[in-house]
């Protein structure tokens, strides 16, 4: 069984996101290259592009060269010379020592291989896919811990691409669940030796992006977010609401954590999402998330922290039952002034 450090050798940056070959992959789950890609091909409604591309010809040959870089043993590998046509390659097919004429390879982004998991049945695929999604995670966890070392515009665009990997992975989330073998998957994946991102949502275990993302998709008219600490993450949790919900987020800004690149940056990204920002004016120490304020389908959730931390420490968010109570005080809090956001450099939050 390949370990995680043999995993990630297999994973190359291909389009700025993280992705594994078809072969690779289907040698890790234990098929043959065609018989994994036609598993994939009998569920292709389940893999849009941004879960699964044909790599071009010169992306190939860029892997070819990492991969033959990496071979500690005789093994060689033919690279192509001429790469000057790659961009207008007609042909899917290249010739390859390792079997002749072959075609251009399939490319599974995080997203795909979590798709994988609902394709691909059986004991031995569920230990891979534990795997796999391990590696995903210390990548994850790599970047948050050296975040000093990345600029501000990188981190806006891995923030995104993150949220938008929890949005695609919850949007499967029903289906995973059918599934026999996801309960002793869930207990695994859950456990201190995976992390802490995971918080209290009502008396259940969740992730906590996952959370947050749940309870913004439930919004039909209007969001409000109440907290005093913010950041980018804020942002791009928010990204998982509908595009015609009004968004509101009413916080002091305390320590400046977010500035106004950072929201201009998300606006450029997602120009759909419109968030208009308010003063709380310095008299709330809890964070509330209202959805659907003064509706029918209201509701208000109390969090333990702000969401730009969430999961980093034991959280806990429950719904408020008696929403009547708080009506005042999101009243009082629609008629404070505007926020105005620093034009300060992005700090890493």
């Amino acid at each position: 069984m390949d370990t995680i450090d043999n995993v990630k050798n297999l994973i190359y940056i291909v389009r700025g996101v993280g992705v594994m070959l078809d072969a690779d992959l289907a040698a890790i789950y234990g098929y043959e290259t065609r018989a994994f890609n036609q598993q994939v091909k009998n569920n292709i409604e389940k893999f849009d592009d941004d879960f699964r591309f044909q790599l071009k010809k010169d992306e190939y040959i860029e892997i070819l060269r990492l991969k033959k870089k990496s071979l500690k043993t005789d093994e060689t590998i033919d690279i192509p010379k001429d790469n000057s046509n790659a961009g207008n390659l007609k042909s899917k097919k290249l010739t390859s020592s390792w079997g002749g004429t072959r075609k251009l390879p399939y490319a599974f982004t995080e997203q795909g291989i979590y798709m994988l998991m609902t394709v691909l049945k059986g004991d031995l695929a569920t230990k891979q896919s534990k795997t796999l999604i391990r590696v995903f995670k210390e990548m994850k966890d790599f970047i948050l811990d050296n975040k000093n070392l990345v600029g501000p515009s990188e981190l806006v665009r891995l923030s995104l691409q993150t949220v938008q990997n929890t949005a695609d992975i919850a949007a499967i989330k029903d289906e995973m669940l059918t599934k026999s073998n996801i309960a002793d998957f869930i207990q695994d994946f859950t456990s201190k030796r995976v992390g802490s991102e995971y918080l209290i949502l009502n008396g259940e275990t969740v992730e906590a992006n996952l959370a947050y993302s749940a309870i913004y998709a439930n919004a039909k008219r209007t969001i409000f977010v109440v907290d005093n600490y913010i950041g980018i993450k804020t942002l791009v949790l928010l990204k998982n609401a509908n595009s015609n919900v009004d968004i509101t987020i009413f916080s002091d800004n305390i320590g400046n954590g977010l500035h106004k690149k950072e929201y201009e940056d998300f606006c450029k990204q997602y120009p759909k999402y419109k968030i208009k920002f308010r003063n709380t004016n310095g008299i709330y120490h809890d964070r509330y998330v209202v959805v659907d304020y003064n509706t029918e389908t209201e509701r208000i959730y109390h969090c333990g922290a702000s969401s730009k931390d969430a999961g980093n420490k034991v959280t806990t968010i429950s719904e408020v039952i008696d929403r009547h109570i708080y009506h005042s005080l999101f009243d009082t809090l629609l008629k404070n002034p505007i926020l105005s956001l620093p034009n300060k450099s992005a700090s890493l939050p």
